[in-house]
Protein backbone atom coordinates (compact mmCIF):
# COMPACT_ATOMS: atom_id res chain seq x y z
CA UNK A 1 0.00 0.00 0.00
CA UNK A 2 1.01 3.89 -1.15
CA UNK A 3 1.13 5.62 2.43
CA UNK A 4 -0.38 9.24 1.60
CA UNK A 5 0.09 12.43 3.78
CA UNK A 6 -1.70 15.80 2.46
CA UNK A 7 -1.39 18.84 3.66
CA UNK A 8 -3.85 21.43 3.29
CA UNK A 9 -7.08 19.19 3.48
CA UNK A 10 -9.86 21.68 3.61
CA UNK A 11 -10.49 22.92 0.19
CA UNK A 12 -11.83 21.77 -3.33
CA UNK A 13 -8.58 19.93 -4.36
CA UNK A 14 -8.08 18.46 -1.35
CA UNK A 15 -12.24 17.15 -1.46
CA UNK A 16 -11.69 15.18 -4.32
CA UNK A 17 -8.39 14.28 -3.69
CA UNK A 18 -9.98 12.35 -0.41
CA UNK A 19 -12.63 11.27 -2.60
CA UNK A 20 -10.51 9.44 -5.06
CA UNK A 21 -7.81 7.97 -2.87
CA UNK A 22 -10.57 6.75 -0.17
CA UNK A 23 -11.15 3.97 -2.57
CA UNK A 24 -8.25 3.67 -4.56
CA UNK A 25 -6.90 0.20 -3.59
CA UNK A 26 -3.27 0.78 -3.35
CA UNK A 27 -3.36 3.68 -0.91
CA UNK A 28 -3.84 4.78 2.39
CA UNK A 29 -4.50 7.81 4.18
CA UNK A 30 -2.21 8.62 7.58
CA UNK A 31 -3.23 12.07 7.54
CA UNK A 32 -4.83 14.69 6.39
CA UNK A 33 -3.49 18.24 7.68
CA UNK A 34 -5.06 21.48 8.12
CA UNK A 35 -4.05 24.15 10.63
CA UNK A 36 -7.94 25.81 10.51
CA UNK A 37 -10.05 22.29 11.18
CA UNK A 38 -7.31 20.65 13.28
CA UNK A 39 -9.65 18.10 15.45
CA UNK A 40 -12.40 18.33 13.22
CA UNK A 41 -13.73 15.64 11.23
CA UNK A 42 -13.03 15.07 7.23
CA UNK A 43 -16.87 14.99 6.30
CA UNK A 44 -17.76 17.82 8.74
CA UNK A 45 -15.61 20.12 6.48
CA UNK A 46 -16.37 17.33 3.25
CA UNK A 47 -19.76 16.52 3.44
CA UNK A 48 -20.00 14.36 0.58
CA UNK A 49 -17.61 11.93 2.68
CA UNK A 50 -19.96 10.89 5.04
CA UNK A 51 -20.09 7.57 5.48
CA UNK A 52 -17.05 7.21 3.34
CA UNK A 53 -14.12 8.65 5.96
CA UNK A 54 -13.86 8.36 9.84
CA UNK A 55 -10.62 10.38 9.42
CA UNK A 56 -10.06 13.76 11.19
CA UNK A 57 -7.76 16.70 9.93
CA UNK A 58 -4.41 16.41 11.97
CA UNK A 59 -2.49 19.64 13.45
CA UNK A 60 0.60 17.62 12.95
CA UNK A 61 2.19 15.58 10.57
CA UNK A 62 5.19 13.03 9.59
CA UNK A 63 6.75 12.97 6.36
CA UNK A 64 8.69 10.06 7.53
CA UNK A 65 5.69 8.50 7.73
CA UNK A 66 4.54 8.40 4.42
CA UNK A 67 5.60 7.32 0.51
CA UNK A 68 4.10 10.46 -1.06
CA UNK A 69 2.43 13.62 0.01
CA UNK A 70 0.02 15.87 -1.82
CA UNK A 71 0.47 20.18 -1.16
CA UNK A 72 -3.18 21.53 -1.64
CA UNK A 73 -2.28 24.34 -0.37
CA UNK A 74 -2.73 28.05 -1.64
CA UNK A 75 -0.04 29.07 -4.73
CA UNK A 76 2.90 30.65 -2.85
CA UNK A 77 2.62 27.85 0.61
CA UNK A 78 4.47 25.07 -0.98
CA UNK A 79 7.97 26.94 -1.27
CA UNK A 80 7.37 27.98 2.60
CA UNK A 81 6.52 24.87 3.73
CA UNK A 82 9.53 23.14 2.42
CA UNK A 83 11.34 26.12 3.62
CA UNK A 84 10.71 24.93 7.16
CA UNK A 85 10.38 20.82 6.33
CA UNK A 86 13.34 18.60 5.26
CA UNK A 87 12.38 16.44 2.59
CA UNK A 88 12.50 12.96 3.86
CA UNK A 89 14.90 10.56 1.61
CA UNK A 90 12.35 8.63 -0.18
CA UNK A 91 9.55 10.99 -0.40
CA UNK A 92 7.58 11.50 -3.50
CA UNK A 93 5.61 14.87 -3.43
CA UNK A 94 2.62 15.77 -5.91
CA UNK A 95 2.40 19.28 -5.63
CA UNK A 96 -0.89 21.45 -6.79
CA UNK A 97 0.27 24.87 -6.56
CA UNK A 98 1.79 26.62 -8.92
CA UNK A 99 4.73 27.49 -7.20
CA UNK A 100 7.52 24.96 -8.83
CA UNK A 101 5.62 24.67 -12.55
CA UNK A 102 8.77 25.86 -13.63
CA UNK A 103 10.52 22.61 -13.45
CA UNK A 104 12.63 24.38 -10.33
CA UNK A 105 13.92 22.70 -7.73
CA UNK A 106 13.87 19.13 -9.18
CA UNK A 107 10.41 19.26 -9.83
CA UNK A 108 8.44 17.72 -13.16
CA UNK A 109 5.84 18.95 -15.01
CA UNK A 110 3.32 16.35 -14.36
CA UNK A 111 1.10 16.33 -17.98
CA UNK A 112 1.02 12.88 -18.67
CA UNK A 113 0.46 13.38 -22.12
CA UNK A 114 3.45 15.00 -23.07
CA UNK A 115 5.80 14.21 -20.32
CA UNK A 116 4.83 10.23 -19.37
CA UNK A 117 8.10 8.73 -19.10
CA UNK A 118 9.99 11.54 -17.20
CA UNK A 119 7.00 11.18 -14.78
CA UNK A 120 7.58 7.81 -14.52
CA UNK A 121 11.13 8.17 -12.95
CA UNK A 122 10.46 11.38 -11.19
CA UNK A 123 10.48 11.87 -7.27
CA UNK A 124 8.94 15.62 -7.03
CA UNK A 125 5.84 16.03 -9.22
CA UNK A 126 4.20 19.70 -10.26
CA UNK A 127 0.77 19.53 -10.59
CA UNK A 128 -0.47 21.18 -13.99
CA UNK A 129 -3.51 23.81 -13.85
CA UNK A 130 -6.58 23.41 -14.68
CA UNK A 131 -7.11 26.10 -17.33
CA UNK A 132 -3.15 25.01 -18.60
CA UNK A 133 -4.31 21.77 -18.77
CA UNK A 134 -7.35 21.90 -21.62
CA UNK A 135 -5.66 24.20 -23.47
CA UNK A 136 -2.11 22.22 -23.89
CA UNK A 137 -4.04 19.26 -24.17
CA UNK A 138 -5.99 21.00 -27.61
CA UNK A 139 -2.25 22.18 -28.51
CA UNK A 140 0.16 19.28 -27.77
CA UNK A 141 -0.31 17.45 -31.23
CA UNK A 142 0.34 20.54 -33.23
CA UNK A 143 3.51 21.91 -31.32
CA UNK A 144 4.68 17.97 -31.24
CA UNK A 145 4.21 18.08 -34.88
CA UNK A 146 5.51 21.51 -35.62
CA UNK A 147 2.58 22.92 -36.64
CA UNK A 148 2.36 25.34 -34.74
CA UNK A 149 2.70 28.37 -36.53
CA UNK A 150 0.60 31.45 -35.92
CA UNK A 151 -0.92 33.18 -33.11
CA UNK A 152 -3.52 30.58 -31.07
CA UNK A 153 -6.67 32.69 -29.90
CA UNK A 154 -8.21 30.63 -26.85
CA UNK A 155 -11.72 31.38 -24.60
CA UNK A 156 -12.11 29.21 -22.09
CA UNK A 157 -14.86 29.04 -19.58
CA UNK A 158 -14.73 27.45 -16.10
CA UNK A 159 -17.22 26.77 -13.10
CA UNK A 160 -17.11 28.31 -9.70
CA UNK A 161 -15.03 25.86 -8.31
CA UNK A 162 -11.92 27.11 -10.14
CA UNK A 163 -11.79 29.93 -7.75
CA UNK A 164 -11.43 27.91 -4.66
CA UNK A 165 -13.28 26.99 -1.98
CA UNK A 166 -13.60 30.55 -0.44
CA UNK A 167 -16.36 32.32 -1.20
CA UNK A 168 -15.86 36.12 -2.97
CA UNK A 169 -18.06 38.16 -5.15
CA UNK A 170 -17.78 36.19 -8.46
CA UNK A 171 -18.05 33.74 -6.79
CA UNK A 172 -21.38 33.61 -4.72
CA UNK A 173 -24.43 31.97 -5.99
CA UNK A 174 -26.71 35.19 -6.39
CA UNK A 175 -24.50 36.47 -8.93
CA UNK A 176 -22.98 33.90 -10.57
CA UNK A 177 -26.21 32.41 -11.30
CA UNK A 178 -27.11 32.99 -14.98
CA UNK A 179 -24.55 35.70 -15.15
CA UNK A 180 -21.32 35.05 -17.43
CA UNK A 181 -18.22 37.44 -17.18
CA UNK A 182 -14.55 37.81 -18.43
CA UNK A 183 -11.69 38.00 -16.14
CA UNK A 184 -7.30 37.79 -16.37
CA UNK A 185 -8.00 39.19 -20.38
CA UNK A 186 -4.71 38.07 -22.12
CA UNK A 187 -3.27 38.25 -18.40
CA UNK A 188 -3.93 34.88 -16.97
CA UNK A 189 -0.93 32.99 -14.78
CA UNK A 190 -1.22 29.88 -16.55
CA UNK A 191 -0.54 31.63 -19.63
CA UNK A 192 3.50 31.22 -18.43
CA UNK A 193 3.68 27.28 -18.24
CA UNK A 194 1.33 27.01 -21.46
CA UNK A 195 3.94 29.30 -23.08
CA UNK A 196 6.99 28.05 -21.48
CA UNK A 197 5.60 24.37 -22.40
CA UNK A 198 4.65 24.69 -26.02
CA UNK A 199 8.16 26.51 -26.62
CA UNK A 200 10.17 23.46 -25.38
CA UNK A 201 7.90 21.39 -27.81
CA UNK A 202 8.06 23.34 -30.37
CA UNK A 203 11.44 25.55 -30.09
CA UNK A 204 10.43 27.87 -33.36
CA UNK A 205 6.82 28.81 -31.60
CA UNK A 206 7.07 32.52 -31.03
CA UNK A 207 3.58 33.70 -31.56
CA UNK A 208 1.39 35.10 -29.20
CA UNK A 209 -1.31 32.69 -27.21
CA UNK A 210 -4.62 34.97 -26.68
CA UNK A 211 -6.24 33.45 -23.82
CA UNK A 212 -9.74 35.30 -22.93
CA UNK A 213 -11.05 33.39 -19.49
CA UNK A 214 -14.86 33.75 -18.83
CA UNK A 215 -16.67 32.81 -15.81
CA UNK A 216 -19.42 30.38 -16.01
CA UNK A 217 -22.51 30.24 -14.28
CA UNK A 218 -22.13 26.48 -13.41
CA UNK A 219 -19.80 24.38 -10.49
CA UNK A 220 -17.34 22.18 -12.43
CA UNK A 221 -15.51 22.01 -15.69
CA UNK A 222 -14.04 23.91 -18.27
CA UNK A 223 -14.63 24.01 -22.06
CA UNK A 224 -11.69 25.71 -24.22
CA UNK A 225 -12.43 26.85 -27.80
CA UNK A 226 -9.32 27.09 -29.56
CA UNK A 227 -8.60 27.91 -33.12
CA UNK A 228 -5.03 29.08 -34.76
CA UNK A 229 -4.39 29.09 -38.67
CA UNK A 230 -2.90 25.89 -39.81
CA UNK A 231 -1.87 24.33 -43.36
CA UNK A 232 -3.00 21.22 -42.56
CA UNK A 233 -6.08 19.88 -44.14
CA UNK A 234 -8.88 18.59 -41.67
CA UNK A 235 -8.12 15.00 -42.42
CA UNK A 236 -5.15 15.50 -41.60
CA UNK A 237 -5.65 17.18 -38.33
CA UNK A 238 -8.17 14.96 -37.16
CA UNK A 239 -5.29 11.73 -37.91
CA UNK A 240 -2.50 13.75 -36.21
CA UNK A 241 -4.64 14.17 -32.97
CA UNK A 242 -5.81 10.42 -32.91
CA UNK A 243 -2.08 9.29 -33.68
CA UNK A 244 -0.75 12.19 -31.13
CA UNK A 245 -3.99 10.24 -28.28
CA UNK A 246 -3.51 7.03 -29.59
CA UNK A 247 -1.87 5.50 -26.47
CA UNK A 248 -3.77 8.01 -23.46
CA UNK A 249 -5.43 6.84 -20.76
CA UNK A 250 -7.71 9.62 -20.64
CA UNK A 251 -7.49 11.89 -23.26
CA UNK A 252 -10.18 10.74 -26.64
CA UNK A 253 -10.74 12.77 -30.00
CA UNK A 254 -14.49 12.60 -30.72
CA UNK A 255 -16.06 11.67 -33.99
CA UNK A 256 -18.12 15.26 -33.95
CA UNK A 257 -18.54 17.76 -31.09
CA UNK A 258 -17.59 17.13 -26.97
CA UNK A 259 -19.83 18.42 -24.12
CA UNK A 260 -19.01 19.32 -20.59
CA UNK A 261 -21.15 16.47 -19.77
CA UNK A 262 -19.02 13.82 -21.48
CA UNK A 263 -15.96 14.77 -18.46
CA UNK A 264 -17.35 16.04 -15.33
CA UNK A 265 -16.73 13.81 -12.30
CA UNK A 266 -13.96 12.13 -14.43
CA UNK A 267 -10.34 12.28 -15.12
CA UNK A 268 -10.83 12.48 -18.84
CA UNK A 269 -10.62 14.98 -21.82
CA UNK A 270 -12.45 14.72 -24.34
CA UNK A 271 -11.85 16.76 -27.94
CA UNK A 272 -12.37 17.54 -31.06
CA UNK A 273 -10.84 19.33 -33.99
CA UNK A 274 -12.64 20.57 -37.41
CA UNK A 275 -10.97 22.74 -40.45
CA UNK A 276 -12.74 26.36 -41.23
CA UNK A 277 -11.05 27.63 -44.15
CA UNK A 278 -7.55 28.30 -42.75
CA UNK A 279 -8.35 28.05 -39.39
CA UNK A 280 -8.03 24.74 -37.15
CA UNK A 281 -10.11 24.88 -34.51
CA UNK A 282 -10.07 22.53 -31.38
CA UNK A 283 -12.16 22.23 -28.56
CA UNK A 284 -11.01 20.66 -25.14
CA UNK A 285 -13.19 19.98 -22.46
CA UNK A 286 -12.32 18.81 -18.89
CA UNK A 287 -13.22 18.51 -14.97
CA UNK A 288 -11.48 21.37 -13.72
CA UNK A 289 -11.26 19.49 -10.03
CA UNK A 290 -10.35 15.91 -11.36
CA UNK A 291 -8.32 15.88 -14.90
CA UNK A 292 -8.01 19.87 -13.71
CA UNK A 293 -6.18 18.82 -10.38
CA UNK A 294 -6.91 15.77 -8.05
CA UNK A 295 -7.52 13.01 -10.94
CA UNK A 296 -4.44 14.29 -12.35
CA UNK A 297 -2.52 14.51 -9.20
CA UNK A 298 -3.60 10.74 -8.37
CA UNK A 299 -2.66 10.19 -12.42
CA UNK A 300 0.66 11.04 -11.68
CA UNK A 301 1.13 8.88 -8.46
CA UNK A 302 -0.14 5.76 -10.43
CA UNK A 303 2.69 6.37 -12.94
CA UNK A 304 5.36 7.57 -10.37
CA UNK A 305 4.39 4.29 -8.24
CA UNK A 306 4.35 1.95 -11.42
CA UNK A 307 0.61 1.27 -11.42
CA UNK A 308 -2.08 1.24 -13.96
CA UNK A 309 -3.02 4.76 -15.16
CA UNK A 310 -6.35 4.18 -14.67
CA UNK A 311 -6.09 2.74 -10.94
CA UNK A 312 -9.12 4.22 -8.80
CA UNK A 313 -10.25 6.86 -11.53
CA UNK A 314 -12.22 4.56 -13.04
CA UNK A 315 -15.41 7.37 -12.93
CA UNK A 316 -18.94 7.77 -14.61
CA UNK A 317 -19.46 11.09 -16.20
CA UNK A 318 -22.38 13.06 -14.99
CA UNK A 319 -24.17 12.65 -17.71
CA UNK A 320 -27.53 14.02 -16.86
Amino acid sequence: MIKVGIIGGAGYTAGELLRLLIHHPQAEIVFVHSTSNAGARICDVHGGLWGECDLCFSADYDLSAIDVVFLCSAHGKSREFWASNPLPEGLRVIDLAQDFRDESDGYVYGLPEWQRDRIKGATKIANPGCFATAIQLALLPLAAAGELTGEVHVTAITGSTGAGVKPSATTHFSWRSDNLSTYKCFTHQHLLEIGRNLRMIQPSFANDINFVPMRGDFARGILASVYTECALTAEQAVALYNDYYADASFTFVADGSVDLKQVTNTNKAMISVAKYGNKLHIVSVIDNLLKGASGQAVQNMNLIFGLDEREGLRLKPNAF
